[in-house]
């Protein structure tokens, strides 16, 4: 039986890679994004219908899932939308602030609850949340970003928890670095000179040379096709050389040991750089 899968934020990035590689291997796959009309690759391909769909607009998202769901049998669903804010909280404005919890937290939990009853009356469905290693472990400049990725991990946790009686896996791909364009248009940021320093050294772990380093979004896209299809009861996919050398080594030496590695790097004039 040929299998249809449902991704938010697929127009480009990791959205669009997981589009195409579960297009490859026969699924079909609903890739909805904000500008469909923009779209020129996936429209180019069998099997792949494009959405219009803004996480963070609550009507729209009702209305485009419960229409999905009348003409559609869904197998999976990824919730794969959403973008970095980057800097310190200072320099935040709360409409920014306000924005970024709007698109990674309330858009995951709003399509997550459309999608619940549908599951549940199945009893079958796997659900899966895209956040971050920074979802798993704090970083300076990312502490808004972190906080709804830290909050999906925990929602996405409780989910399963509250699922498993139905058969319905729910499963969360934390990701490292990707060499996508989500330092450019997936970011949005702000200044504030008393941080400059710090923000100096946080930005040469974003220099292209670094980059070159990070995991190709074809790559993270295998590990959700994973996540989808090997029907592991496993909560957690960390997904990247980067991202499981950081999770590894903060369980080898503690968290608390992990907390003072990190701070003291960016500790200036004192005991850091």
């Amino acid at each position: 039986m040929q299998k249809t899968i449902f991704i938010t934020g697929a127009s480009s990035g990791l959205g669009k890679a997981t589009a195409r590689l579960f297009q490859s291997h026969g699924w079909n796959v609903i890739a909805t994004m904000r500008h469909p009309e923009k779209e020129r690759e996936l429209t180019a391909l069998e099997n792949i219908s494009i959405i219009k769909l803004d996480v963070t607009n609550k009507e729209e998202l009702e209305e485009t899932i419960t229409k999905i769901l009348s003409e559609n049998e869904v197998h999976v669903v990824i919730n794969n939308a959403g973008y970095g804010l980057v800097g310190p909280l200072e320099a935040f404005t709360d409409d920014q602030i306000k924005k970024q919890i709007e698109t990674n937290l309330l858009g995951v939990i709003r399509i997550t609850k459309a999608f619940t009853p549908y599951f549940r009356e199945r009893r079958a469905g796997v659900l899966i949340n895209i956040t971050s290693s920074f979802g798993l472990m704090g970083f300076p400049t990312c502490s808004i970003y972190s906080a709804t990725k830290f909050a999906v991990d925990g929602f996405s946790e409780s989910m399963g928890y509250e699922m498993a009686q139905f058969g319905v896996q729910v499963k969360v791909v934390a990701p490292g670095g990707i060499q996508t364009d989500f330092a450019g248009r997936s970011l949005d940021g702000a200044q504030h000179e008393a941080y400059q320093q710090m923000v100096s050294k946080v930005q040469e772990g974003y220099s292209p040379e670094q980059v070159a380093h990070y995991s190709t979004s074809g790559v993270i896209a295998g590990i959700i096709y994973e996540a989808a299809t090997d029907g592991k009861d496993q909560l957690r996919y960390v997904a990247g050389e980067d991202a499981i050398a950081l999770y590894h080594d903060r369980n080898a030496i503690g968290v608390e040991n992990h907390v003072r590695k990190i701070k003291s790097g960016f500790v200036f004039g004192g005991n850091g750089y």
